[in-house]
């Protein structure tokens, strides 16, 4: 568990895999049990492998694994500010089932050396490649003491495959696959993209794209969650990953090597400076831009070629559900398999639903998330039975359950799925499906200056139960339907179409990105009693290139049903309190009397 989890738990919730050790000899579901032995490995990393770090990590042996018992290996690392030992309950249930298991810090990470690279491949990236040749059997890899003195050799009981997902022969080629939450999710894709040795991932809520993640637009996008238009920063959880990482894990660290609290401490030189930047101008710079897309797989995504179970969570205000959308539509187009799960847990609430997933002790039988990966693993590690599982599965807490969660989990062959249901923007503040029901009228706000927030939601980073969402008056637009005859069910990426006059804001967003107009995107179910939550806690940064054109918004997807009774409510906002908001002032107004002007609302039957 990384020290900030211990330090401020619950509040913090961004250490994804934050369970105490289980016992290491106990054995889950299976009569194998297992050894552990802890190893010090000795990586080059960065341009030609000019820096060299120590990895601690945890080797798992199930009993009985040797050349005459040759078994698959997992790779396992931690989220953002935890260590090895967040693995435990992870790695001691695979060993369990006859898999070898390296659990590791990663780098900057609990006992582990060098800096934070926010798993770049060619610094986090290779060094996982180098522990995949260990588990492959490669000597001079790791090591019994820190120091790199005594050597231990590289691993004869682990499986192998005749070549790699390249084609070419490798003589420490190992069955492998990885798993890990969040920070320890994105490091899959890092290591799968400069090694085809490894066979199968199953990265959980982790990111597309870290720009989107930190400084996301809603609006203007490329493809997938990358925008043309640089976006609007997070505050929060930004601070919250500088805090843990340069605070507390470089002071952990300090003992180990002294040199982590040099400059930008416990973070790579170029990290630091544009995270201040972003924070102080509202938006990101070119170079982190730059930065945070290197490090992110919508960048080399192409490279990735091999089996993908992706899970991502419903309640996630750090990597929503559209970072795993766009991976999935993504890799299906390139033909790589993938299926995704929407979990009920995320950054934001990380206590799995009853019957969805324990970390500390998954259990496949009882367990829904731990049946959907020890099927993965078994077909592209064990050879075994193919995963029948659906493309697409997702978590529905409004169904009554008990035991395990699969009732509770809708499916489709693929996604996106449901029918859009219109709402049309219409006079006095209206939301009307049927289009003859439009009327003409505007709405006008003024934005905050220099970025100050108008809405009272809560700090998002700390807390998974945050108060009613509350906006200032003369700071938003907003839009309200008829109460429901029906209940309604929405899966999927709510998309708003609006246009907005903002004179002053189009002529000083010629200047650059911190004129332009931002605004928030929100969507509320709105009780019979008038009182309204924001879905999910979740928002809609948007960086508007040019006022004067109507702007198309992809709002984070969401799981939610819409009771009968309830009204949908859209909002318009110009501040917001975790993020950095437009820098000038600018009044705004949204006319409606189109069809054009319409929030969309992806609605299942299933």
């Amino acid at each position: 568990m990384g020290t900030l989890a211990r330090v401020l738990a619950p509040l913090t919730a961004f250490i994804l895999l934050a369970t105490a050790p289980a016992p290491v000899s106990a054995a889950i579901g299976s009569s194998v049990t297992s050894t552990v032995e802890t190893l010090h490995f000795a990586v080059a990393i960065g341009p030609g492998g000019s820096q060299h770090c120590d990895i601690v990590g945890d080797l798992y042996r199930p009993s009985g694994a040797g050349p005459a018992h040759l078994v698959p290996a997992i790779l396992t690392t931690n989220g953002f500010g935890g260590s090895k030992d967040d693995q435990a309950g992870l790695a001691t249930y695979f060993a369990s089932q006859d898999y070898a298991v390296l659990s590791y810090s990663g780098l900057g990470f609990g006992g582990s050396g060098c800096k934070i690279t926010l798993d770049d491949p060619d610094w986090d990236g290779q060094a996982a490649r180098q522990l995949v040749g260990f588990l492959g059997g490669q000597d001079g890899v790791a090591y019994a003491d820190a120091a790199h003195t005594r050597p231990v050799s590289g691993l004869d009981f682990v499986a192998h495959d005749p070549t790699d997902h390249a084609g070419r022969q490798d003589a420490h080629d190992p069955r492998v696959g990885m798993i890990g939450g969040s920070y320890g999710g994105e490091i899959q894709f890092a290591a799968a993209s400069v090694d085809p040795r490894i066979d199968a991932l199953i990265p959980l809520i982790t990111w597309n794209d870290l720009s989107y993640s930190l400084t996301p637009n809603n609006t203007d996008l490329i493809t997938g969650v990358t925008s043309a238009t640089p976006g609007v920063t997070k505050l929060t959880w930004p601070l919250l990953f500088f805090f843990d990482g340069a605070v507390l894990d470089s002071a952990q660290g300090f003992q180990y090597v002294p040199s982590r609290v040099i400059g930008c401490p416990n973070f790579t030189d170029r990290i630091c400076p544009g995270l201040a930047q972003s924070g102080t101008l509202g938006y990101p710079s070119t170079d982190l831009l730059a930065l945070l897309r290197h490090a992110s797989v919508s960048t080399y995504l192409s490279r990735i070629r091999i089996p993908v179970l992706l899970a991502q969570g419903e309640n996630d205000t750090l990597f929503n559900l559209n970072e795993a959308v766009a991976t999935y539509q993504a890799l299906a187009a390139q033909g790589t398999p993938v299926k995704m799960i929407w979990q009920s847990w995320g950054h934001s609430g990380l206590t799995p639903a009853p019957g969805e997933l324990d970390l500390a002790a998954p259990d496949a039988a009882t367990q829904y998330e731990a049946a959907r990966i020890a099927s993965w693993f078994g077909q592209y590690l064990k050879n075994g039975p193919a995963d029948a599982y659906p493309a697409f599965s997702y978590f529905r807490d409004w169904v009554n359950y008990t035991g395990t969660a699969t009732p509770a989990y809708g499916s489709a062959n693929s996604y996106p799925v449901g029918t859009p249901q219109t709402f049309y923007l219409s006079g006095h503040g209206a939301l009307v499906t049927d289009p003859a029901g439009i009327r003409s009228g505007a709405q006008s706000f003024v934005t905050p200056p220099a970025g100050f927030p108008t809405s009272a939601s809560g700090i998002d980073a700390f807390s998974a139960n945050l108060p009613p969402d509350t906006n200032l008056p003369g700071t938003y637009a907003a839009w309200t339907s008829a109460p429901l005859a029906a209940d309604m069910d929405v899966v999927g990426q709510p998309t708003l179409d609006a246009r907005v006059r903002a004179p002053t804001a189009v002529l000083s967003g010629k200047l650059g990105p911190a004129g332009r107009l931002v605004l928030f995107a929100k969507v509320y179910d709105v009780a019979p009693d008038g009182s309204e939550s924001l879905v999910h806690n979740l928002i809609a940064p948007v960086r508007v290139a040019d006022p004067s054109e109507p702007v198309h918004i992809t709002l984070p997807a969401i799981v939610h049903r819409f009771a009968a009774g309830h009204a949908v409510r859209v909002m318009l906002a110009g501040g917001d309190l975790n993020h950095r908001a437009g820098l000038a002032a600018a009044p705004v107004t949204v006319t409606t009397g189109a069809t054009g002007q319409a929030l969309r609302l992806p609605v299942t039957t299933g």
